[in-house]
């Protein structure tokens, strides 16, 4: 008998597969290591189900997306929780992230924490500006959470961010049924001691799934994946409309004569700070080499 489900947990080669009307735990068959593919949280997948056997994962359904480590795929939104201050937000960082989620086809959310603190409005405007979708939430009161549940609802989404931004103590506030402590967060999404075997999805009670991205202290951009200098301005969505309007076919965009996009920059169109990010990014991105993908 075969049957459709999602791959909600890995760990140690056993694969935990949502199907309509259970959940069974599966191994892969041998091919797929054959061809060079594994099996991930977040896969659709086809097992097979035999009397007195364990469940074989047959085939995987072509994936919209997929990121390197955590290794999921099939992401709909990948957010990046900030704080407006204690941590000072990073925007190279924010940028950065935006861009690889770009990359991978995967919708970026920014969402700013701490607004007890300090005004998230600045930091907001920049991000609207550019089209991406940006929240605001206050921790201590729970506002902003609602906007937030409201945009996850039957999506799949990752959480990331560096420490002490605030997202256990958001993540607590969408979701209260976890009903743990901030320190207890990770542990129950698929941290702590089985940090690099085991990875889960939490389901959601108005639908939907997400995952905390386990083994990160602090995001690092290149472990989801390297952009190389020629993709880079692909990446950066309100460099769109310029692009290929420059005086020069091979603009880099960073400071040529006659660039649309600088032009832009100093016209107020697009945000001088992601344009600063953009030139930080396309220098580290010029000492990659091809090997390193």
């Amino acid at each position: 008998m075969n049957k459709e489900g999602l791959i909600i947990k890995l760990i140690g080669g056993i694969y935990f597969v949502e199907a309509s009307d259970a959940i069974y735990e599966c191994k892969a068959k041998g091919s797929f290591r054959n061809d060079n593919m594994s099996p991930v949280c977040g896969d659709r997948v086809e097992i097979l189900i035999k009397d007195g056997e364990t469940p074989v994962i047959t085939k995987v359904y072509e994936r919209k997306s997929f990121i390197i480590r955590p290794q999921l795929a099939n992401l709909d939104y990948l957010v990046l929780v900030n704080s407006v201050c204690e941590p000072s937000p990073n925007l190279l960082l924010i940028d950065k992230f935006i861009a690889i989620a770009e990359y991978k086809g995967i919708e970026p959310v920014v969402v700013f924490t701490k607004i007890d603190k300090k005004s998230a409005d600045d930091l907001m405007s920049i991000y609207d500006k550019v089209g991406v979708k940006v929240y605001s939430a206050d921790n201590t009161t729970g506002q902003g959470s609602d906007e937030i549940k409201e945009l996850l609802k039957g999506k799949l989404s990752a959480f990331t961010g560096n420490t002490g931004v605030g997202k256990s103590s958001l993540l607590n506030n969408l979701f209260p049924g976890l009903n743990l402590d901030t320190g207890e967060v990770s542990k129950k999404l698929g941290r702590g001691k089985h940090t690099t075997r085991c990875i889960e999805l939490f389901k959601l009670a108005d639908g939907g799934y997400i995952a905390d991205t386990p083994g990160f202290s602090s995001f690092d951009t290149n472990k989801y994946d390297i952009i190389f200098k020629d993709e880079l301005a692909s990446c950066f969505r309100e460099f769109g409309e310029f692009i290929g309007k420059c005086r020069f076919q091979d603009c880099n965009h960073i400071s040529e004569p006659g660039c649309e996009v600088i032009n832009a920059v100093n016209n107020g169109i697009i945000a001088k700070s992601r344009h600063e990010s953009y030139v930080k990014m396309f220098e580290e991105a010029k000492d990659l080499k091809e090997w390193e993908h």
